[in-house]
């Protein structure tokens, strides 16, 4: 299937990635956002309006929404460093854990801050908060955590003196969906940061920053309506509304239902594929960002390259996953997959692998 721009349909086997769309809106999301879109109202206190709710749902102190995930690590790591109008420091500093410096290490540069690298010992940590920094950059997942001290290593660290503000990135962390409350309420983090439009299948420019209400009022200040670093990281009504009914419908679901549901369509991705001639499949847990559920990595007799190709360029187009595997790998993720599509994917396969057209790069 097409749009009617002529750009095909993706059966996306690969994950929450921004590059095919994030994630699919569920009606009460969509709805959400078609009602926003009819009426003006007061912005600024439709934020606020907005910011309370989500706070009560996720039992946080505060909630701001943000034009991204990446967005919402600026406005964080900014109010670390000045409340509002004043002009940034040059020396700031935030601290990270080498291990998990990624490419996002842009929406922290953005503001001209330096980030000290440091290892997984706590006597490192301790030296790095001597310095004052700004703040303390967590990266949240599975694929992060080698390298890197617990969370609850880091906070307790940083509560002592001299105090220093922890800021999670959880953007790809629901499920599962206490991801919302874990690092802050449970933990003591002062804030955690999380997609809107990954697992919450909210807008894909929104994002949610949830935590101490110092910090979030900061965050206010820092944003659009008003002139400051925020601005072009605007917020509208319709993601406004979008999101919060994303949280709504999130927290409606059942989680472990869902869950057992994605294991259940890997239970019949490699049922289905073992029989075929010099592939190897096997269960990946967790998935590609640390979520608890599995996806099947298929190990092929050649190449990757070829097998990617020929299922992007097929009827339907499929997308699959490589993140973390080797070059003879790739993956299937059932979490961004519609009912039945898991079956379409399977036959794909079947009929690509056996016959032979995917080991022509072999």
């Amino acid at each position: 299937m097409s749009t009617p721009l002529g750009v095909r349909q993706v059966i996306n086997a690969n994950a929450t990635v921004t590059f095919l769309g994030g994630s699919l809106m569920p009606p009460p999301v969509i709805q959400a956002m078609a009602d926003a879109a009819t009426r003006f109202v007061d912005l600024p206190e439709l934020q606020v309006r907005a910011g309370e709710r989500l706070a009560e749902l996720t039992h946080n102190e505060s909630a701001y929404v943000t034009s991204g995930a990446a967005a919402a690590i600026t406005l964080a790591i900014a109010s670390c460093i000045t409340t509002e109008s004043q002009a940034f420091p040059t020396d700031a500093e935030v601290v990270m854990f080498a291990s998990q410096r990624n490419g996002y290490d842009y929406s922290a540069r953005f503001l001209g801050v330096h980030i000290v690298e440091i290892g997984p010992s706590v006597e490192e940590l301790q030296a790095a908060l001597v310095r004052r920094p700004a703040c303390m950059l967590w990266m949240a997942g599975a694929h992060y955590a080698a390298g890197a001290l617990p969370i609850e290593e880091v906070v307790r660290v940083a509560q002592d003196a001299p105090a220093t503000p922890v800021i999670v990135d959880a953007a790809a962390q629901i499920p599962p969906v206490s991801s919302l409350w874990r690092f802050t309420r449970d933990i003591g983090a002062d804030a955690v940061i999380v997609s809107g439009g990954k697992g919450l299948r909210g807008p894909q420019a929104s994002g949610l920053v949830l935590g101490k209400a110092w910090l979030i009022d900061r965050i206010r200040a820092h944003s659009s309506p008003n002139h400051e670093i925020g601005r072009g990281m605007k917020v509208g009504k319709e993601e406004l509304l979008g999101l919060l009914a994303a949280v709504e419908w999130t927290l409606e679901q059942d989680e472990d239902a869902m869950l057992a549901s994605y294991e259940r369509m890997v239970d019949d991705w490699i049922a289905g594929l073992q029989a075929v001639p010099g592939l190897v499949v096997e269960r990946g847990y967790p998935s590609e960002a640390g979520q608890p559920h599995s996806r099947a990595v298929l190990r092929l007799p050649g190449t990757r390259d070829e097998v990617i190709k020929k299922l992007w360029d097929g009827n339907p187009r499929i997308a699959v996953g490589t993140f973390g595997l080797s070059d003879d790998a790739i993956a299937l993720n059932p979490q961004t997959l519609q009912p039945g599509e898991d079956k379409v994917v399977l036959e794909a396969l079947i009929t690509l692998l056996s016959s032979g057209d995917g080991e022509q790069a072999g």
